[in-house]
């Protein structure tokens, strides 16, 4: 007589042993200029995107231009970046393809800011403290593709790596979220105002796992005591 035994399926996402959990109440601060100095997030999942709004707070008081935003593939290590560029310039790279805004000054305050894309028509609007900009159109058909490498405080010119000092980010960030639709107006103006509750459903502020490298702070977030 034979013996069966039993077979079982183990199915593991596999995550940096030093990854961390959740940063609900907490903000990122970025004290100095690196080449090194950066947080990498893990998201659940991370699919090929029609669309997308990426919401954050941040403040920085550097006149030079920066990366709010970094998200790397390897097709393309601009597949999806925030670039603050000087005199209030804002833009939004997807693959080669830049589309700029004019937005006022850090000014070294702490500021809630959005972009909203969309593949069929290729609208992209920015968002500040709940308040859009004008709309303009990049992109239309195209897709943001999946499983890349998302980085705060840096700009990756290769996927996870090739950091530029000079294009480093210097200040605070927190509350960054990103979800894989267009949130409505009345949805932006909540998640404005509020540091809980709507949450991406790509990347959730409150449970994201990261890592973080180099000199960057991990603090409570004043303005979220409730």
């Amino acid at each position: 007589m034979k013996t069966f035994i039993p077979f079982v399926l183990v199915v593991c996402i596999y995550l940096p042993v030093s990854a961390n959990k959740g940063l609900a109440g907490k903000s990122l601060t970025f004290p100095t200029k690196t080449k090194t100095s950066s947080v990498k997030l893990y998201p659940i999942r991370c699919p090929d995107l029609l669309a997308f709004t990426l919401c954050m707070t941040a403040a920085s008081e550097e006149t030079r231009s920066y990366g709010l935003f970094s998200y790397a593939t390897s097709h393309n290590a601009n597949e999806l970046m925030i670039w603050k560029g000087k005199n209030g310039e804002f833009s939004l790279y997807l693959s080669r393809t830049i589309v700029s805004f004019s937005l006022p000054e850090m000014n070294g305050l702490l500021r809630h800011i959005c972009v909203t894309w969309e593949s069929r028509l290729g609208l992209v609007t920015f968002w500040v403290n709940g308040e859009r900009s004008v709309r303009k159109v990049s992109n239309k058909s195209r897709v943001v593709r999946g499983h890349g490498t998302f980085i705060l405080g840096q700009e990756q010119d290769s996927v996870g790596g090739s950091f530029d000092i000079d294009q480093s980010f210097v200040g605070e960030i927190t509350n960054v979220n990103l979800w894989d639709h267009v949130l409505t107006a009345s949805e932006i103006k909540v998640v404005s105002e509020s540091c809980h509750g709507l949450g991406g459903n790509i990347i959730n502020w409150e449970s994201i796992q990261y890592g973080k490298i180099g000199e960057v702070k991990i603090e409570d977030n004043q303005d979220c005591t409730v």
